[in-house]
């Protein structure tokens, strides 16, 4: 793709996605701003902004002068010990955004939004946009999928407002560089780590993270405002991903399955505990119960045709991120009699 001029915002550019994506910028040629926590770290060469999403003076000096913004900032976790956090940093702080940005007379954003919110292929809630907000409010899994769900809406009226504004959900990502140990990654470092004696079989549709941080630059450059672009790649059961992980790493995974309605009733009370005893993350968490009940399959159609979305093979995130994990300490894993032979594609 060739390089652009002007200024990109990216709103948690130290997160999983955004760490791929601000390396993807600066390969690029573009000049990158990124906008952060204190206490994230963030790649080389970029512009940093340090602050909060939530504070509207923050925000408008990071959109000043920018032409494009990607707005990837969220609390990404299912789970929070204040469940009012979902709301301010995933619906308000994008409300804020949206608006500095239509002051600053941008060229586009890119909003992030989740497959979380959406309930699979052949459901009129995949494209239809006409549903009250009460009535899929209804529908959705928890704080964390409403608050993402009224973010995308208001994404989708600020398009409708003259703002410039294309929407990606990315499903769930794998690959390497997840600092903060998202719910997929999570996932995949207990099971490794031999903490999950049994699970609930589900289907899960898995996508390369460096796809999805191409796919956020493809849409800016490509996507139609107004429009939604789910960015995933394969689905696939638990039971078949735990077995790729055995293959590659030779770890036994657990072979006892658990019932939808025994892994709803241990979320109920593993989540009740973590709300007013322990206050620490609970390991199932009830958002992540009900979204792994689903058992719908996403595609990705519509934006390989338009944005011409890039789906690499799942396998390879699955060893770039394993490698990823035990370099860093996450799993204990002979990391060396395997990378011998599967390789490495990550991009340095």
């Amino acid at each position: 793709m060739p390089a652009s001029r002007g200024c990109s915002l990216v709103t948690g550019g130290g997160g999983f996605i955004g760490t791929h994506l601000v390396r993807l910028l600066l390969e690029q040629g573009e000049r990158v701003r990124v906008l952060e926590l204190d206490d994230v770290p963030v790649l080389d060469g970029a512009e940093v902004i340090r602050g909060s999403v939530a504070d509207e003076a923050v925000v408008h000096r990071a959109v000043k002068g920018v032409r494009r913004v990607y707005h990837l900032a969220a609390h990404t976790d299912l789970w929070a010990p204040d469940k009012r956090i979902f709301r301010q940093i995933n619906y308000e702080s994008t409300r804020t955004v949206l608006r500095e940005a239509m002051y600053a007379d941008v060229e586009v954003v890119v909003h992030t939004s989740t497959e979380a919110i959406l309930t699979g292929r052949g459901d009129p809630d995949q494209s239809d946009r006409t549903l009250s907000s009460s009535s899929r409010k209804r529908k959705t899994l928890g704080p964390y999928c409403q608050a993402k769900l009224m973010a995308e809406q208001a994404a989708l009226e600020a398009s409708r407002n003259g703002l410039s504004v294309v929407v990606v959900s990315p499903t769930l990502p794998v690959g390497p560089g997840d600092r903060h140990i998202t719910p997929p990654t999570r996932m995949i470092v207990d099971f490794l780590n031999r903490k999950i004696p049994a699970y609930l079989d589900c289907r899960l549709n898995l996508v390369d993270v460096r796809d999805v941080a191409e796919g956020h630059i493809l849409a800016a450059q490509r996507g139609r405002s107004g429009e939604r672009y789910l960015l995933g790649h394969e689905n696939i059961m638990l039971s078949r991903l735990l077995l790729m992980l055995k293959e590659i790493t030779g770890v036994v995974m657990p072979e006892h399955k658990i019932p939808y309605w025994l892994a709803l009733v241990v979320g109920i009370l593993q989540e009740f505990v973590a709300d007013h005893v322990t206050h620490k993350a609970p390991m199932a968490p009830l958002t992540g119960v009900r979204l792994a009940g689903r058992g719908n399959d996403f595609d990705s159609d519509k934006a390989v045709r338009e944005l011409g979305f890039r789906q690499t093979p799942i396998r390879q995130a699955l060893i770039d991120e394993i490698i990823w994990l035990v370099e860093t300490g996450h799993i204990n894993l002979p990391v060396h009699s395997f990378r011998k032979h599967f390789g490495s594609t990550e991009k340095k």
